[in-house]
């Protein structure tokens, strides 16, 4: 099946799919759309994602858009090796760990809002790093007690998960503003980790990584 992923190599969110496509072992096609001069919003694009987002996957099964419905596809459709876990509580937790970044970190920092942050509150690049960094450590503290409950070297369990490609990008996206990530060593570990495991993800790895 030819796979191809449309995004931009500091997205987080297309950050998440990269790593699951690695985890998995799957080769796809890249095409990428800088942000940084609205790429995103043009016709063509938007004919293919309507929200004017990254990432977006063409599939034999057509194009899939938000990253945690794209996780699961790929979950769903490549089994091994699984990012979930066997059992329906633990599948709830991994889960519930990845919805802390996708629904309650990421969509209060990413850049539609910095954007509004800086051009019609004008925001100061000072307020900027604390917006950031209140709701990055506010979900932290909580995935911190999860993975110290949970986790065996990964997020949960000693191998990675769904949880794992969520947090490892919401960590890359820290440490560019420069939050404070030592009251969270279990949650650096498990990222680093993952980071390690799979480096052809990283941003900086990227073809329009600059």
């Amino acid at each position: 099946m030819s796979l191809t992923l449309h995004g931009y190599w500091r997205s987080s969110a297309a950050y998440r799919v990269r790593l699951a496509l690695g985890l998995k072992g799957l080769s796809y096609d890249s095409i990428a759309h800088d942000l940084r001069t609205g790429a995103q919003r043009t016709e063509a694009f938007r004919a293919l994602q309507p929200q004017g987002l990254v990432p977006a996957l063409e599939t034999s099964d057509g194009v899939l858009i938000q990253s945690p419905a794209i996780l699961e596809w790929i979950e769903e459709r490549y089994t091994d090796p699984p990012l979930l876990p066997e059992d329906s509580a633990g599948r709830a937790t991994v889960r519930a760990m990845a919805a802390i970044v996708a629904c309650d970190i990421h969509p209060i920092n990413n850049l539609r809002v910095l954007t509004h942050l800086r051009e019609e509150l004008h925001a100061d690049e000072a307020a900027i790093r604390h917006w950031i960094g209140r709701w990055v450590t506010e979900g932290f503290d909580a995935l911190e007690t999860l993975i110290a409950r949970h986790g065996a070297g990964y997020a949960y369990g000693d191998r990675p998960t769904l949880a794992d490609c969520h947090i490892l990008p919401q960590v890359y996206n820290a440490e560019r503003f420069a939050v404070d990530l030592t009251p969270f060593p279990k949650l650096i570990a498990a990222a680093n980790r993952l980071r390690e495991r799979v480096p052809e993800a990283a941003p900086e790895a990227q073809g329009d990584a600059g």
